[in-house]
């Protein structure tokens, strides 16, 4: 089948997010053709251009989201006045936020406008209800403007956007904090709308573009999967989101240091748009238990969930993991990206009581910082090591050396991720934000005992083969690690449980076979396609994969969960027909339903 792959600051690109498992995702499925619709997020990504794609990748279209010039459109009158009732519609959703009761221009009966005690008259779910049909018509109304019109970049950044914005935020029943919105926060919030719906304006949808796929897959939530909502608007084009780490949380993290009026406006815009993205989903795969709350939180149907972990390359760790006893029997290793959110402060701490009960115990900190912030954290750190853990000798005569060492892929004492968990006997999360622990995998494809900290989907992924102790504790991951350092036959009985529960669950092949019985399922429940035909305006062979037209246990399993008579079976019976001899049958009779025969 012909999948349209939308990714946002990732795949194809060299550096970004969800590249490696939809690459794998694309090289696995061999037998599929991938249509690439790619966002990229800034200069630098599309500078350092794109992997090495497979043959099965037959277009790639990108657009950036990180520009600001104008379109240049100039609209009419006519084209003005519609872009102003669905801005409006827009922002009214908007303001009125999940939950916050019925907008400024809701009808009288259901609205504030009603009096005091109107609004108490519609249950909060109803409201709620409301809002998102409205924000829903409101952003398909802009999408068909924009097809109409050639783009949306100039409204959206106008004047008179702006002023609509402004309306909804100081009408009755918006937000308490949209209340307090100044000129600088109405024009920061205006430019992030502009921005996320930036796909509305693209040309990728008409004529051999996604609306002549059979599914629209997308990579995450937001602006990701705009494109594969208005495919499924326009041309019934069935989505699948998948979803790693949880969009909407990662934009209320990114606006933590906005202003108030900023921050719940952002929130209320991406909440609203997550809700009608798992509402119009045909399925939602989050990657562990941890972002499927998430999404059941934010609106997700819970029957179309499907909870599928990312694939990784366990091959690579294979040596590792079957030669476990040579590790350090006194090591611990920590590895991962080196940031405020890992918590190395609490790891040092702990490590300065593991060692006034392990005193050779010996702590290795393997990663690098990504930005500025990590680099200034990395330095922190390093000072706090040295103060804490003075440099040791065995003699008088002796080079001292710290118990703590910090060290980086590709050096000397580590030339690969491999040798780096084979060096330890216990591998060591001291995170206190995590979504899916990647390192904790790698450790356990390796067939290391591991003790980390409850956060995000840890406990999910570790499984009872590991210890799990509460973040920012210090004391308590002391006491884990200095339990598994001194009972080796635990460490080896645990290491070998995670590593079994590594290789079942999380490796590369179980990700693509998941993904490919979804592609499936989602193609055999929707409508026929149009015929496919090649340049010479023939059939193509074998276009629509066979098993769409093969019933089978899952169309039957759909209407027994849902628990829907088909349409096909509505109504009364139809009744058959008696067919009389035609000697007995009297000129210009015509066959009597068997029910009135005997009338």
């Amino acid at each position: 089948m012909r999948i349209g792959l939308l990714t946002e600051g990732g795949y194809p690109y060299v550096s970004g997010d969800a590249r490696l498992w939809c690459d794998r995702l694309v090289r696995g499925l061999g037998r599929h053709e991938f249509d690439i619709y790619a966002l990229s997020r800034s200069e630098r990504q599309e500078g350092e251009g794109w992997v090495q794609l497979p043959p099965q990748v037959t277009r790639v279209r990108t657009a950036p989201l990180w520009t600001v010039e104008d379109d240049g459109i100039t609209y009419g009158r006519r084209a003005r006045r519609r872009f102003t009732e669905y801005y409006r519609e827009l922002a009214t959703a908007v303001c009125s936020g999940p939950g916050a009761g019925p907008g400024p221009e809701a009808p009288v009966g259901v609205g504030a406008s009603a009096g005091a005690g109107a609004a108490s008259e519609v249950p909060p779910e109803a409201s709620d209800g409301l809002e998102a049909d409205r924000f829903g018509t409101a952003l398909y109304g802009l999408a068909e403007l924009a097809r109409d019109e050639g783009g949306l970049v100039g409204a959206l950044r106008s004047e008179a956007a702006v002023r609509e914005l402004e309306r909804a935020c100081r009408a009755p029943g918006a937000l308490r904090a949209a209340h307090t919105a100044h000129v600088p926060d109405l024009l920061a919030v205006a430019a992030h709308i502009e921005r996320a719906l930036r796909p509305l304006s693209l040309d990728w949808y008409e004529g051999d573009g996604l609306g002549s796929v059979d599914l629209c897959h997308a990579t995450a939530g937001g602006s990701a999967a705009l494109p594969g909502l208005l495919a499924r608007h326009f041309f019934g084009v069935p989505l699948l989101v998948t979803e790693y780490g949880v969009q909407l949380r990662a934009h209320y993290l990114a606006s933590a240091d906005a202003s108030p009026a900023v921050r719940a406006l952002l929130a209320a815009f991406h909440g609203r748009l997550a809700r009608e993205v798992y509402r119009q989903a045909a399925l939602i795969t989050p990657g562990n238990a941890h972002a499927r709350r998430w999404q059941e939180r934010c609106g997700a149907d819970r029957a179309k969930l499907r909870t599928v972990y990312p694939g990784m390359e366990a091959t690579r760790f294979a040596d590792v993991g079957e030669r476990a006893e040579d590790a350090d029997p006194d090591t611990l290793v920590w590895i991962g990206r080196v940031e405020p959110a890992k918590d190395l402060v609490s790891l040092l701490h702990a490590f300065g009581e593991v060692r006034k009960q392990v005193p050779g115990a010996r702590l290795r900190i393997v990663g690098a910082p990504t930005d500025a912030e990590g680099v200034a954290y990395l330095g922190h750190c390093r000072a706090l090591a040295a103060h804490l853990f003075p440099d040791e000798a065995e003699g008088a005569y002796a080079i001292g050396d710290n118990p703590v060492r910090f060290e980086e892929i590709g050096g000397p004492r580590t030339p690969s991720l491999a040798e780096a968990y084979a060096a330890g006997a216990v591998i060591v999360l001291s995170s206190v934000v995590e979504g899916f622990p990647i390192s904790l995998v790698e450790a356990m494809f390796c067939g290391r005992a591991t003790v980390s900290t409850d956060v995000g989907a840890v406990v999910e992924v570790i499984g009872g083969t590991g210890l799990v102790v509460p973040p920012r504790n210090p004391r308590a991951l002391a006491e884990a690690c200095v339990a598994l350092l001194r009972d080796p036959a635990r460490r080896t009985r645990l290491g070998a449980a995670a590593r079994a529960r590594a290789l079942e669950l999380f490796t590369v092949e179980q990700n693509v076979a998941a993904f490919h019985g979804l592609y499936l399922e989602i193609v055999s429940h929707g409508p026929a396609r149009p015929a496919y035909v090649d340049d010479t305006a023939e059939p193509l062979p074998f276009a629509v994969p066979a098993e769409m037209h093969v019933p089978g246990g899952w169309t039957e399993s759909r209407l027994a969960v849902a628990g829907r008579t088909p349409s096909w079976a509505a109504g009364n019976p139809v009744r058959a027909t008696i067919q009389a001899p035609e000697q007995d049958r009297a000129p210009g009779q015509v066959p009597v339903p068997a029910g009135e025969a005997t009338r």
